[in-house]
């Protein structure tokens, strides 16, 4: 495997996950404005990505490649799960 076939394949396994987390950070900060006021919006998206990071590796280990609809379904109950913690932090 060359450099920039690596390069492009990582760029390929973060981006879903960035972009999951940036999006539902917007939506859960545009819809709960008041009860995320003191959190901020970059560590919402931090803790989102962090969360569908971890979930898509994990559900590449259990089944052994990456992109199947049971990781995407991970990352996004993940996803989820961190917007919600972070919620009831504070």
């Amino acid at each position: 495997m060359t450099f920039t076939i690596a390069f492009w394949h990582l760029i390929g396994f973060l981006t879903p996950a960035l972009g999951l987390g940036v999006i539902a950070a917007s939506l859960v900060r545009l819809l709960w404005r008041r009860a995320t006021r003191p959190i901020g919006w970059l560590r919402l998206a931090a803790v989102s990505v962090l969360a569908c990071l971890l979930a898509g590796l994990a559900a590449m280990v259990v089944t052994g490649r990456d992109g199947t609809m049971a990781g995407y379904a991970a990352m996004v109950m993940a996803c989820a799960a961190a917007q919600w913690w972070m919620l009831r932090r504070h």
